[in-house]
């Protein structure tokens, strides 16, 4: 089960995480992210995520902040239903999701 990010994106700018994103793989993927956002990376796919925790929420801010920093938005697509409803929960659904 992969718990980085995948590098091996389909769309040039974009990357996708891998299968999980949890407390135990949230270092090791934010850092693989920031590397991806720094070779110019400005959108996510969550869609592989299929085990998740709040670790992830946390993950994806960092990385959208980098992006932020860099002058250019990061895109969450995909994100899992119940991420989403985490985020919500936390109240940092708008932080992720483009309304």
């Amino acid at each position: 089960m992969s718990t980085a990010v995948n590098a091996e994106a389909p769309v040039a700018n974009r990357f996708a995480t891998g299968t999980t994103l949890t407390h135990a793989s949230a270092k090791a993927a934010l850092e693989s992210g920031l590397l991806r956002i720094a070779a110019g990376a400005t959108e996510v796919d969550c869609a592989p995520l299929a085990q998740f925790d709040s670790s992830a929420l946390a993950v994806l801010i960092a990385w959208q902040r980098a992006a932020h920093a860099r002058g250019v938005a990061l895109e969450v697509v995909n994100l899992p239903a119940g991420l989403a409803s985490l985020a919500q929960a936390y109240g940092v659904d708008s932080l992720l999701c483009r309304h």
